[in-house]
């Protein structure tokens, strides 16, 4: 199907009063970056061997005294705003990119919205690489938030985060949400997205070689589970499989309970009750589906021959345990995987880069990280290629990272 493009570009989503007087009070609170940390909110907050970045510990603080509802304390409507509402205050002033254009990608049932996010200025900001082609690597990003919550509005911030800083095209993709779409319908239209954007990788200017999958929390466990379906493809000979996976602190594992959610399920904004509530709206009542089922539990799935993954964990994050499960999970299957904790930041992170300078410094290493591993990984395979043709194997390749 041709690419349907919108006539206009999309702005940056705009911040109404109230959230811009929020914002002034985080900055009064010296928790949106320059070098004055003054945050007086009491002791910092030490647990698990690890210490709150104290912006954070203010951006919290200020959430409990404006009495911001938890997600499972209101209606679906009401959570979806208030979600988008608060990643927008913690955003900060918008990431410059040289284009965002709203356009459709083919779900499993029918159109899905997106938004193609394209960097501006050189290819290659930080000088340590050369692009090896005049088209830019693509990352097929899926927005977090319970499976019920977020869209390309409340995840502006991290997708033009990762355009500017990795210099890379991103796509961010709206799929349906629960409870009015349950699952599997996530990664149904996920897995439709993939192979959509793997068929107009031409159009969108990207370089087939360097496609990548990402995500945030639920978004995470999108790219887990497409990962696999990539990697299983669809009986075609000359389908690539991703270059890479970026998982940011996700949900991965639903068949047992891990220590960091008891440590962390309240008071570091995500919340032990509001992920029960998710998972009721997404996955139904306890008994309805199989919690082992791989497109629910990625863990359980195939995880041999995967793309080299990038999995980044929050050291105050009930989901912090179960990421990094994953990713050495991944490793003894044979799967690359670097795993990096961010051990004073809490979930959610990646949408926050004007609250203080740690989460936006994070994203600039995810960011780095990623743009290393899309040129690595095509050059690993191209040489594993070429070592198959002559018999011989290429020193390194398939060593886990």
């Amino acid at each position: 199907m041709p690419l349907r493009r919108s006539v206009r570009q999309a702005p940056p989503p705009k911040l109404e009063l109230r959230g811009r007087l929020e914002r002034q009070s985080l900055r009064a609170l010296g928790a949106t970056g320059g070098p004055n940390r003054r945050v007086g909110l009491g002791p910092k907050v030490r647990l698990d061997g690890q210490t709150l970045d104290a912006p954070v510990q203010a951006m919290l603080g200020l959430r409990s005294r404006l009495r911001y509802p938890a997600w499972h304390e209101q209606p679906v409507d009401d959570a979806r705003r208030t979600m988008r509402h608060e990643a927008l205050v913690a955003a900060g002033r918008p990431i410059a990119v040289a284009s965002a254009d709203d356009l459709e990608v083919d779900g499993a049932t029918g159109p899905l919205p997106a938004r193609l996010y394209r960097p501006g200025g050189a290819r290659n900001p930080a000088l340590t690489w050369q692009p090896r082609t005049d088209r830019l690597p693509l990352l097929l990003f899926f927005h977090g938030g319970g499976f019920v919550l977020g869209d390309r509005d409340s995840h502006d911030a991290v997708c033009r985060m990762l355009c500017s800083a990795a210099g890379i095209l991103v796509l961010s993709v709206e799929y349906r949400l629960a409870p009015e779409h349950p699952w599997p319908a996530a990664p149904d239209d996920a897995a439709a997205a993939w192979w959509w954007t793997v068929d107009h990788a031409d159009e969108l200017g990207a370089d087939l070689e360097r496609l990548a999958i990402g995500g945030d929390s639920a978004g995470g466990n999108l790219t887990a589970i497409t990962a696999q379906v990539a990697a299983a493809g669809r009986g075609r000979e000359d389908d690539p499989r991703p270059a890479a996976q970026l998982l940011l602190y996700p949900a991965v594992d639903w068949t047992r309970e891990y220590a960091s959610r008891d440590l962390f399920g309240h008071g570091f904004y995500l919340e032990d009750a509001s992920m029960d509530w998710c998972e009721r709206h997404y996955l139904g009542p306890a008994g309805a589906v199989d919690l082992a089922d791989p497109r629910i539990s990625p863990i359980t799935g195939e995880l041999r021959g995967l793309a080299p993954a990038l999995v980044v964990t929050a050291g105050f994050d009930p989901l912090r345990d179960q990421g990094e499960a994953y990713a050495a999970a991944l490793r003894q299957a044979g799967t690359p995987a670097v795993c990096r904790r961010m051990p004073d930041l809490i979930h959610g992170f990646a949408n926050t880069p004007g609250v203080g300078r740690r989460s936006r410094e994070a994203m600039l290493e995810v960011s780095s990280l990623l743009r290393g591993m899309l040129e690595i990984e095509p050059a690993v395979r191209a040489r594993g290629e070429s070592a198959s043709a002559a018999g011989t194997a290429p020193e390194g390749v398939g060593a886990a990272v």
